[in-house]
């Protein structure tokens, strides 16, 4: 069976999409995702290490 052309209803769904400046959801995970993961490493390196913990106290 060969492949069909694609509609071209289908085509200019495409181009318009491409256009478009709305972020999709899959966007806004990564993004979200990557916000949540330097927040992480942020207060990874905030760590005082055990020593000024002790002086503190």
């Amino acid at each position: 069976m060969t492949p069909k052309k694609p509609r071209r209803w289908l085509q200019s769904a495409i181009a318009e999409a491409a256009k478009c400046n709305v972020a999709m959801p899959w966007q806004r995970g990564t993004v979200r995702s990557g916000t949540i993961a330097r927040r992480e490493e942020a207060a990874s390196t905030n760590v005082l290490p055990p020593r000024a913990l002790l002086r503190r106290a």
